[in-house]
């Protein structure tokens, strides 16, 4: 044994005095390449680092034999990681999910005018806040004010980075240091467990819960209501609903209680809509224009939501108040970027075209989708993806429900059409499908599914690009046979 082990550590010596310098693998193609591409130092760093690499795996491989230490192998090694490295974390994926505003896929995808728009504000300089007529300093949010009070009916809109920013700067403008009063069934908790009566707390606004979890009364509200009372919040409860035996005090009626003791009532709508959602066949959702009309003094929704947009809070209301609000030093911490605020001006363009909204503005696209358009593609697809996929599983066209998404609608779903993929083989069935979505998801532009009742179902709602579909699963081939 003794031998064996002193034999093989005089390989190991052998071998690693034969790695070649950092100079002899500079001198092959493959770091010519890598220079071309990416500059010497970083050409340098990354040759270094695939020797140690190499010396460390050799090391540490035992009987595993002598590796390849050519210089054009290790430049190849170094040039790889560097392509890899090169790969944007931001990347385009197929939103095959089922669900329409993801939010761990960013939401609303912007329309073509918002994008032209976004991209001038990134190539040009613009009058940001520069007022064009007078030649001096302006304000940012004239370019998009005037937009959002035509569409909401309201005095005047500010606008924030998103609609907690919007919650938290009302909060510490109108409530710091005094009282807020809300519903107990309204103290809701959004993505990444952060909840109302934290952002309350760090907006410097006492918590005052009123009613219960189920029911909530006007007497709750018209008790609470004192001089130490900074606001009334009403919050649209979008992403979940309580039903049965409930009671819930609609904005306008808390507008009246709160008027007499000239306290503001702000309605928060979380996701919020400026259109009508039941001309595209889907629920009701409260509107912006029906909040302002209902009299809340500040209402408060989203962009990248149901507006479909990029990612905004936005702030509409009373003139005062607003202005009071613009005053904050917080403002400034949570304004938005040119970037944004051109996207913004350019998705609420649209809405002046309600009629032609669907066609223009993705989101809206999606969710009016007729699922008969979306069972047609998938029919079309199914032969493609049962060819990528391999003859192990059996890929069939069928009907499924979407969601809206991002604590829109949580009760509402949407008829559409899915490619569900199942194994053929029942022995490990479930490690396959786990095996295949990897897959997926390692393609050059990954596809996302969803693993449900013994099948990876990939949901096709918002499928646009079916080439472009087709062309990723081109990388699967070949492999394919081997995922189950």
């Amino acid at each position: 044994m003794t031998a064996r082990v002193t034999v093989h550590a005089e390989a190991r010596g052998a071998a690693l005095r034969r790695l070649p310098s950092v100079d002899d693998v500079l001198k092959t193609d493959a770091a010519a390449v890598a220079i071309e591409r990416f500059g010497r130092t970083a050409t340098v760093a990354a040759v270094r680092t695939a020797l140690d690499e190499t010396r460390a795996a050799f090391r540490a491989g035992g009987d595993a034999g002598e590796p390849d230490v050519s210089s054009a192998r290790v430049a190849g090694d170094a040039l790889a990681r560097m392509v890899a490295d090169a790969q944007p974390a931001v990347r385009p994926v197929f939103n095959l999910t089922g669900v329409v505003l993801h939010t761990n896929l960013g939401r609303a995808v912007l329309a073509e005018a918002a994008i032209e728009a976004a991209v001038t504000a990134m190539r040009r300089t613009i009058a940001l806040e520069f007022d064009l007529s007078t030649g001096k300093r302006g304000e940012r949010d004239t370019l998009v004010r005037d937009l959002l009070c035509e569409l909401t009916g309201a005095e005047d809109a500010t606008v924030v980075n998103n609609n907690a920013a919007a919650v938290l700067l009302v909060l510490a403008t109108l409530a710091k240091g005094r009282e807020a009063i809300v519903s107990r069934g309204e103290l809701i908790e959004i993505g990444g467990a952060f909840r109302m009566p934290d952002i309350m707390a760090r907006a410097g606004a006492k918590l005052v819960e009123v009613g219960t979890t189920n029911r909530t009364h006007p007497k709750d509200y018209a008790a609470a209501l004192n001089d130490r009372t900074g606001l009334v919040l009403k919050v649209h409860t979008s992403n979940y609903r309580i039903e049965g035996f409930t009671s819930a005090v609609p904005a306008r009626d808390l507008v009246a209680l709160a008027r007499d003791k000239n306290v503001p009532v702000v309605d928060d709508l979380g996701s919020g809509t400026l259109i009508d959602l039941t001309r595209f066949g889907l629920a009701h959702e409260p509107t912006v224009a029906e909040a302002v009309a209902a009299g809340a003094d500040l209402v408060t929704f989203s962009g990248d939501k149901l507006l479909g947009g990029p990612q905004a809070g936005f702030v509409v209301g009373r003139r005062d108040l607003i202005q009071k609000i613009n005053r904050n030093p917080m403002k400034r911490a949570l304004r938005v970027d040119k970037i944004r605020l051109a996207a913004i001006e350019a998705t609420l363009k649209l809405y002046r075209d309600p009629d032609r909204l669907a066609e223009k503005l993705p989101t809206l696209r999606h969710l009016a989708r007729p699922q008969a358009d979306i069972l047609a593609q998938a029919r079309r697809l199914q032969a493609g993806l049962a060819t990528a996929v391999g003859e192990k599983f059996d890929v069939t066209a069928a009907a499924c429900n979407s969601q809206i998404g991002s604590g829109a609608l949580p009760q509402e779903t949407l008829p559409s059409a899915a490619l569900t993929i199942r194994p053929r083989a029942e022995r490990g069935a479930g490690r396959a499908l786990e095996t295949l979505a990897k897959a997926l998801r390692d393609l050059p532009v990954p596809v996302i599914g969803r693993i449900a009742d013994g099948a990876l179902v990939l949901d096709l709602r918002c499928l646009d690009d079916e080439v472009g579909f087709l062309n990723a699963l081109a990388s699967l081939r070949g492999g394919a046979d081997g995922l189950a």
